[in-house]
């Protein structure tokens, strides 16, 4: 098992609109690329695993309270494991088990990767 400390964000709030030459477009909000790089830095069992085919994931997200969603972190989380070379695609994942769990102190992410052979 993967432990990833920290709170998740959720896609939703993941990104911010800003305006380049009076046009507005889509970029990463500060909490998502901070999440993004605490789990680079922690993901040391999947790193660069670069499973190519069929897997499933098994998920606990331990939120700080309830007022999140637990289908917002989905996205997130595989996007993590894409840049983190644990899989190549995640339109390879034929099967996610997910648990939401509250953790005030000790916000974080437990997971299983496995490949279906």
């Amino acid at each position: 098992m993967q432990v990833i400390k920290g709170n998740v964000p959720s896609k939703s709030n993941g990104y911010k609109v800003i305006k380049i030459n009076g046009k507005g477009t889509l970029c990463k909000s500060d909490e998502l690329k901070n999440y993004e790089f605490a789990f680079y830095a922690q993901c040391n069992k999947y790193r660069n695993k670069n499973i190519t085919g069929p897997f499933e994931i098994h998920l606990n997200v331990f939120y700080p309270s309830m007022r999140s969603d637990l289908d917002n972190a989905l996205k997130i989380i595989l996007d993590c494991l894409q840049k983190v070379g644990a899989i190549k695609n995640d339109n390879k994942c034929m099967k996610i088990t997910a648990y939401k769990l509250i953790d005030k102190i000790n916000p974080r992410i437990e997971f299983t990767l496995t490949e279906i052979i």
